[in-house]
């Protein structure tokens, strides 16, 4: 697509978002998989649609808060990258657009962004702002509207906080490996056990792990809803906290991983743009990385199960995993996989995306849930956190109260001989 963009006042990501808009030639593939165009079924909500508006706003053709709506309602699920033949970087374009638009003043404010931002990638914030939330919603007539969806998604009890503060866990055996854990913000509060079972499966299959003290928020929530600075903070704050002397830098949550591949998009042209590649280069999902080394088989299971295995966007699109989940689960005997319809189509929960378009993250949530119900499956497997969130709230209103779980939990649940469900 031919553009008369000013790329160079822009800023240091300006050659990136050109060049995605460039590559783009309207051709339409991406539409059948773009979970709002199947929603609203209009070309300003599909992938090429918004690709136009953001090329039109840059060119100064059109006023960057007149296209906020249309671009707020993006999930950033990143399906249209995987099914685009051109091989449009989207994720270049649009969250170093919505930055752009902030820092123009073209970013209309959000109540619920900004209160996502000062709450979930502080731990102990998060933590007091569940509690003040689950007492808020005992008066119900007090709350105002926009607050409504955020509150409702909270949990009603949050598990206890791990007491566990070490930074080092030694390999059991032989050594095969050594890596840095990301141990996330959100997850932290939510579900703590994810990481714990992380660390017991790494450490069983010959892994010793590190845990870097003053490691922080991925910066994936800010920059995601346009806090470029923020997320630069951020990201600044890892590079120098993450040891080089590990093998891989892995992460627990799909959607922190793929920030930390955007990294040296998030850097570009600073100080430190070639030590942000370094680090994404390093970076790998959990699954994957045991999936790389091969994992020692588990015990069988004490009766067969089913399981259905969703995709998480930022896991199947942003960094092209679906296989290593798949493969791992394979290891359990009496383990059946059974697929789910649209494995890949995004759950709704997108960062604060449930929050932020509550009506259009709704449907997409219980069309998930409806097919986790079709599969008839004993427990759902998955790899992100916000996936997790969503798609529990979703089952229960549907009735169900089907265990989803990580699948480095079920991988540590076999090993022990623990019943998964």
């Amino acid at each position: 697509m031919l553009h008369q963009i000013p790329v160079e006042s822009i800023g240091p990501r300006g050659e990136e978002m050109a060049k995605a808009i460039q590559t783009c030639v309207h051709c339409g593939f991406c539409l059948p998989t773009c979970p709002t165009y199947q929603v609203f079924g209009q070309e300003s909500e599909s992938p090429r649609g918004r690709i136009v508006l953001m090329k039109h706003a840059l060119e100064g053709d059109l006023d960057a808060a007149s296209i906020a709506p249309h671009l707020d309602r993006c999930l950033g699920c990143l399906a249209c990258e995987t099914n685009c033949p051109s091989g449009v970087t989207y994720s270049n374009l649009l969250s170093p657009f919505r930055d752009w638009a902030r820092q123009n003043g073209k970013r209309p404010f959000s109540v619920q962004r900004f209160l996502a931002l000062k709450t979930l990638p502080y731990p102990a914030r998060f933590r007091w702002a569940i509690r003040a939330g689950n007492l808020a919603k005992k008066l119900p007539w007090l709350i105002p509207k926009p607050l409504k969806p955020m509150l409702d998604l909270l949990p009603k009890q949050l598990p206890k906080q791990s007491k566990d503060k070490r930074t080092f866990y030694p390999a059991q055996g032989t050594r095969r490996g050594r890596v840095a854990l990301l141990i996330g913000c959100a997850q932290q509060v939510l579900d703590p056990a994810i990481h714990a079972a992380a660390i017991r499966v790494l450490n069983r299959n010959g892994i010793e792990v590190v845990v870097p003290q003053k490691q922080g928020c991925c910066g994936a929530l800010a920059w995601h809803v346009g806090h470029g600075d923020v997320a630069m903070q951020q990201a600044e704050n890892n590079l120098s906290a993450f040891p080089k002397d590990v093998d891989a830098i892995l992460s627990t949550a799909a959607g922190c991983g793929s920030a930390m591949h955007e990294y040296p998009l998030l850097l570009a042209k600073s100080k430190h743009a070639t030590e942000s590649k370094e680090f994404a280069a390093k970076t790998k999902d959990i699954l994957t990385y045991l999936n790389s080394i091969g994992i020692e088989t588990p015990p069988p299971l004490a009766r067969p199960l089913r399981v259905a295995y969703h995709d998480a966007c930022h896991l199947a699109h942003a960094q092209r995993e679906t296989q290593a989940p798949r493969r791992l689960l394979a290891t359990i005997r009496g383990l059946t996989q059974v697929p789910i319809a649209d494995s890949d189509l995004c759950c709704g929960s997108a960062g604060t995306y449930n929050m932020d378009q509550p009506e259009t993250a709704n449907q997409l949530g219980e069309r998930k849930a409806k097919t986790i119900l079709d599969t008839q499956c004993d427990f759902v497997a998955l790899a992100n956190i916000g996936c997790e969130i969503q798609i529990v709230n979703h089952l229960q209103k549907l009735g169900s109260d089907r265990p989803v779980l990580h699948v480095v939990q079920i991988l540590d649940a076999a090993y022990s001989g623990i019943q998964i469900a």
